[in-house]
């Protein structure tokens, strides 16, 4: 586990010169995939470097999870293609009794596709893997896929709708557990660099109950390249998360 994260460590090191002297006479926007449950719709500019990083505290009926760094690295590999690695998470586990879990959680990567704009709809597909590099308690000890399609369309000048489409096969107990997803969100955009939002998600796992939340969240562009967020959910149903609430950081590099 150390190995992968001194690995991580430096390759964000050895990228960072050649991302370091941005255009800054270029007109381009961050686009994150946080904080909404729905990723972006769009990819990164081909040839820039994104890092999007948060903290989450989640309530479960007496089970407090504190979430770091979530930190997803996304590189402009084409126009319209991106690489993305997602770090492994820590994970600290309080529990109203005893016996609370903490460690590192498992890695991802993936490859997003942007296929849009497509009858005024920007879509993206984007494939991934995880694998089981976590801390016994916490890794699901399998090598996990997941395909998600987010999608948005500007419905007036200040206002946004999207969602996301997304399918799962994660490793529960030693068996896959096939769960669907379904997002949708309305997006108002409040002044030129702050924006808020409402949105529904919804998970269904083959086994067990539906996990359906509503999600709240605001996002303010320092600059144009640097975002700071907020976000809070409510669970709907018995198997989601009764509250949770987040906050973070993001920033895009582009080379000269």
């Amino acid at each position: 586990m150390l190995r992968i994260h001194l690995l991580l460590l430096a390759v964000l090191l050895a990228a960072a010169p050649v991302f370091a002297q941005a255009d800054s006479s270029s007109e381009v926007i961050i686009s994150t995939d946080r904080p909404a449950v729905a990723n972006s719709s769009v990819v990164v500019p081909q040839g820039g470097f994104q890092m999007e990083n948060g903290f989450l505290f989640t309530d479960t009926l007496g089970r407090y999870v504190f979430d770091i760094p979530e930190s997803n690295f996304r590189s402009g590999l084409f126009q319209k293609t991106e690489l993305r690695l997602s770090a492994p998470d820590y994970f600290d586990t309080v529990t109203s009794g005893t016996g609370g879990i903490s460690g590192f959680g498992d890695i991802s990567a993936g490859v997003k596709q942007q296929l849009g704009p497509l009858a005024g709809f920007d879509v993206s597909a984007i494939v991934f893997l995880s694998f089981p590099t976590g801390a016994k308690q916490i890794s699901s000890h399998g090598y996990d896929p997941g395909l998600q399609v987010p999608w948005s369309r500007a419905v007036t000048k200040k206002w946004t709708a999207g969602g996301q489409v997304a399918f799962y096969w994660p490793t529960v107990e030693g068996k896959r557990d096939f769960t669907g997803e379904t997002t949708f969100f309305a997006d108002r955009q409040l002044t030129t660099p702050w924006d808020a939002f409402v949105e529904y998600a919804g998970d269904f796992p083959q086994r067990g109950g539906s996990r359906q939340q509503i999600h709240f969240g605001t996002a303010y562009k320092l600059t144009s390249r640097h975002q700071i967020d907020f976000h809070i959910g409510i669970g709907l149903s018995s198997a989601a998360p009764k509250t949770y609430f987040g906050f973070g950081y993001s920033f895009l590099l582009l080379r000269k």
